[in-house]
């Protein structure tokens, strides 16, 4: 469905920002820019900043008007980080993206149009009366101004995020190591018993553990490890330090014999 949302950028003074907020639509999987009156468009510095991204680039439109880019849009919400005397309908970025995702399920051809303002100004009172909802990015109220291509990134985000969920589709990458299949099986209670054993064999060895005077270390440590459930992987790990540990007190003690 982000197919049919549009982005439109009014009047625009930097292209580096027209290029950085294309990239940030690409990035989540939007590629319809419209750039209304921009100050310098195409330019290098656009180019340069989309990274990649110039097919998005290549196909926006350039219009005269925000009426001209949003006039077949059946929904329309515009970005403000400022108070209006008017009440107006206000949502958050997360609140837009559902709205948006709402109309654009409800209607199996409409058009959704995010409009975002000048850097130094943002949307005019007369252009946010156009867009029946107003976007507020909750940012640091000591620090609330957003880079163009900054705040176009949240709400590009929040769309790609709630489309993903309502698919069905993982919105995380399941982090898994691929040397074995021993990275997915943790170590069983057999595992663990011969490790604790290991454990503190060496730990008396190196003269860290007294077993005369215990101060509860061993189970301290069957916590610390019970909680951590190492894997097969892991726990061969843990029992190799153990031992080059053991190998590394004998050397040492064999070298002070010789001595």
């Amino acid at each position: 469905m982000l197919d049919r949302v549009r982005v439109v950028l009014v009047n625009t003074s930097h292209p580096g920002n027209i290029g950085g907020a294309a990239r940030a639509m690409k990035n989540m999987g939007i590629c319809e820019l419209v750039l209304v009156d921009p100050e310098r468009f195409p330019d290098p510095d656009a180019r340069a900043r989309a990274s990649g991204a110039d097919d998005v680039l290549e196909g926006a439109r350039i219009v005269a008007t925000l009426e001209e880019a949003i006039s077949d849009c059946v929904l329309v919400l515009g970005t403000s980080a400022r108070d209006r005397r008017i009440p107006w309908p206000v949502v958050d970025p997360r609140e837009a993206a559902t709205l948006v995702l709402d109309q654009l399920d409800e209607v199996s051809d409409a058009t959704v149009a995010l409009v975002f303002g000048r850097e130094d100004s943002g949307l005019t009172t007369d252009e946010l009366q156009r867009c029946q909802y107003h976007v507020h990015i909750p940012s640091n109220p000591d620090f609330s101004s957003l880079n163009l291509a900054a705040a176009v990134q949240v709400l590009c985000y929040e769309l790609r995020m709630l489309e993903l969920q309502r698919a069905g589709q993982p919105t995380k990458m399941k982090k898994t190591e691929t040397t074995s299949i021993q990275n997915e099986i943790p170590a069983t209670a057999e595992e663990m018993e011969r490790f604790y054993a290991h454990l503190e064999q060496v730990l008396v060895e190196i003269g860290f553990h007294d077993p005369q005077k215990p101060r509860q270390l061993i189970p301290r440590l069957r916590r610390l490890y019970g909680r951590i459930r190492p894997n097969q992987v892991e726990m061969n790990i843990l029992r190799g330090i153990l031992t080059e540990t053991q190998k590394a007190i004998g050397v040492q003690a064999s070298g002070e014999r010789r001595r």
